[in-house]
């Protein structure tokens, strides 16, 4: 098979181009800028591109199928060449279905914790050797790649509801048709593409639809919005979970299961309910629960999600890919109960279409009170390039409603203002799905903590 993927930079197009390669296809590809890490993976297997740019002259009849990623524009020049020649045209989804249309299919969906939850069923497949395939959102430690397609009989697959393609304008969840799913929760989110909660909640029903016949939801047990639409489907099972025993001793989180306890190197009640729902999967794969607990007890979680970037007896640093308001009040409580005795400096990036939009600005409101000091940072450059009117210090000083707020715009201010703080007896969280206008955050905290010892 001949393969060639237009935007193949993208985080997911690239590795998708990798696992592809590693199968024994022959694989090409164009984009019109292309960064690391994927410039660098690329280039180690020859699939970087020579030159970077939109080529119709490359585009043939020799070519089997096209994917395409959301980096392209509708009016792609190569697009429009393999229109014209007739050759069949992808989104990555859509591909990745119909490489493992004939594998037993687990798709984790949700709108937050999908990385960490696909993670944990990934590390107890791997510490148990069983042969899968896996598409997940970030680097996991272990793992060359972010997407494998050989010959294993199981796929697991991070199950996201952003649009397919520029072309395609479903969300990635319709294609994969699971016969295991997870539904962590649904909060709205991506309101650029569903402008109303509404809209957004009716992906969801019609991702439950696409579950095979037979197959098995497992979905968050407090999520109202998910008590209303799982019974909508009588063709597949569903069994809800919810937080399980556990308990916090020195710094430490330890679960309790069938009367025996299981240190854990992760924490906060999110982490654990995605934990639970790991479980019953890796339970409906045939693994018993302290099998489970025993493999899952080095994990210490995907690349961004609660990332340890710092640790002394007195203080600690995390970095955490949250956005989304119920993700970014989750990951706050997590830390503020691990360590209640400790003063928590949270800041919070608004990055994303979503949290700049002065009309979703609200949702954020007490997201961030379990915290004892409060940031927000957010780039007049990012407004700008997303198009989006301008929003005021005084809009998100309203809107998050923290007694103890406050807003940068300059990453040079957000630093001088860590720089002026107490860190004995203090931990610091950084949330983005950004880097805070470029700031070197694990330099930055190294020598914030280090200097207060």
């Amino acid at each position: 098979m001949r393969i060639h993927l237009i935007a193949i930079g993208g985080s997911a197009m690239h590795n998708v181009a990798l696992a592809l390669y590693h199968k024994g296809f022959k694989v090409s590809g164009s984009d019109d800028e292309i960064y690391n890490p994927a410039r660098d993976r690329l280039a180690k297997y020859g699939l970087l591109p020579e030159t970077e740019g939109w080529f119709p002259e490359r585009i043939n009849k020799d070519i089997d199928a096209i994917i395409v990623g959301m980096h392209a524009r509708l009016d792609n020049p190569e697009l429009a060449k393999a229109r014209e020649l007739g050759i069949q045209i992808y989104s990555y989804p859509e591909y990745v279905y119909q490489q493992s249309k004939d594998k037993q299919r687990v798709v984790i969906a949700g709108s937050h914790g999908k990385t960490t939850t696909t993670a944990m069923i990934l590390h107890v497949l791997g510490k148990l050797n069983v042969e899968t395939d896996y598409l997940v959102g970030a680097q996991l430690e272990g793992f060359d790649t972010m997407v494998s397609l050989s010959d294993a009989p199981l796929i697991v697959l991070e199950g996201d509801e952003y649009l397919a393609s520029p072309i395609d304008r479903r969300p990635k969840i319709h294609f994969y048709k699971p016969h295991i799913s997870i539904i962590t929760g649904i909060a709205w989110d991506h309101i650029n593409v569903f402008p109303t909660f509404d809209n957004y909640v009716e992906q969801f029903e019609t991702y439950i639809n696409s579950i095979e016949p037979d197959g098995v939801l497992f979905w968050f047990e407090e999520d109202e919005h998910l008590q209303k639409i799982v019974d909508a489907n009588p063709n597949i099972r569903h069994q809800p979970y919810n937080t399980p025993e556990y308990k916090v001793e020195k710094g430490q989180t330890i679960l309790r299961y069938q009367n025996k306890d299981y240190p854990l190197q992760i924490f906060g009640q999110h982490n654990l309910q995605n934990l639970e729902s790991a479980r019953l999967v890796c339970q409906e794969l045939g693994i018993n629960g302290n099998a489970f607990y025993q493999a899952i007890a080095d994990f210490t979680g995907a690349a961004k999600r609660l990332q340890l970037l710092y640790s002394s007896s007195d203080n600690v640093a995390y970095l955490d890919f949250a956005h989304a308001p119920s993700k970014a009040q989750a990951t706050i409580k997590a830390l503020k109960e691990q360590y209640p005795d400790r003063q928590l400096i949270a800041c919070f990036e608004l990055h994303t279409f979503s949290s700049l939009n002065k009309k979703f600005l609200s949702e954020y409101k007490h997201t961030m009170d379990a915290a004892d000091v409060a940031c927000v940072f957010f780039s007049e450059h990012t407004l700008k390039m997303k198009r989006l009117p301008e929003i005021s210090k005084q809009d998100i000083t309203e809107s998050f409603a923290h007694p103890n707020m406050h807003v940068f715009t300059q990453k040079e201010d957000l630093q001088e203002f860590l720089e002026t703080q107490e860190w004995q007896n203090s931990n610091l969280l950084m949330m983005s799905s950004g880097k805070f206008g470029g700031l070197d955050i694990k330099a930055l905290t190294i020598a914030l903590m280090s200097d207060n010892k």
